[in-house]
């Protein structure tokens, strides 16, 4: 209703993800992200440490023409953005966190797996692969952007792997079908938070193997003849 009447509410969820399974089987749904992000009017942000969270909050607080939401983690998670990114870069809803000389792939980003795009930048970087990563905190303010932004930060030539702990078919508007989401589609299960994404596959060992197989499917696919 907020969002339908233009309302500034502020919603404020935790405990995001499938992280909480310790406190006993309970629904952990992998739906609500996405089904919140299709809401007409509604900004989902998703933070993945302080500065990020501190951003979407004053952009809540000056939103006046309709609601949002922050979604947050129950984890403790790492600074990833101090001293690094400007706020008003952040505000954008999403950029380039992490960049290398000769990309060759793009890695996506939210909220607590933000952590896991950058070991799996670094797991890669060890190999000679030079990757991106981007965070997305809000995909909502990400598609106000003008295509010009949006083609900068998301490069169509690059291919691209999004990684976070909820239904992965959202992302395929960021990543196309040639490109891969780590994420889950069912239901969590009763354990500690690392080891339910070590089940679940939601680690940087498995976005690394995503992105390795599209590095070379790129490489060994035919180049299309220039016309003379």
């Amino acid at each position: 209703m907020a969002a339908l009447m233009k309302l500034r509410v502020i919603h404020v969820f935790t405990h995001d993800s499938i992280g909480l399974g310790e406190d006993g089987p309970t629904h952990q749904s992998v739906e609500h992200l996405p089904s919140l992000r299709l809401i007409p009017n509604l900004d989902v942000w998703r933070p993945a440490d302080g500065l990020e969270t501190a951003v979407a909050w004053a952009c809540a607080i000056e939103r006046a023409d309709g609601p949002t939401a922050l979604t947050l983690s129950r984890q403790n998670l790492p600074n990833l953005t101090g001293g690094k990114v400007a706020a008003g870069t952040i505000r954008r809803g999403g950029y380039v966190l992490s960049d290398m000389e000769g990309a060759q792939a793009v890695l996506i980003g939210t909220g607590s797996e933000l952590t896991v795009a950058m070991a799996a930048q670094a797991a890669l970087a060890g190999e000679g692969i030079a990757t991106r990563v981007v965070s997305m905190p809000c995909t909502n303010v990400f598609d106000r952007q003008d295509a010009a932004y949006q083609d900068a930060v998301l490069p169509p030539h690059l291919p691209a792997v999004a990684v976070e702990a909820a239904h992965p078919d959202f992302w395929r508007k960021y990543v196309g079908r040639t490109g891969a989401v780590v994420g889950i589609a069912s239901f969590g299960e009763s354990a500690p938070a690392k080891d339910l994404y070590a089940h679940f596959g939601i680690t940087a060992q498995c976005v690394a193997d995503a992105v390795r197989s599209r590095v070379r499917a790129g490489q060994r696919a035919p180049h299309a003849a220039v016309p003379a």
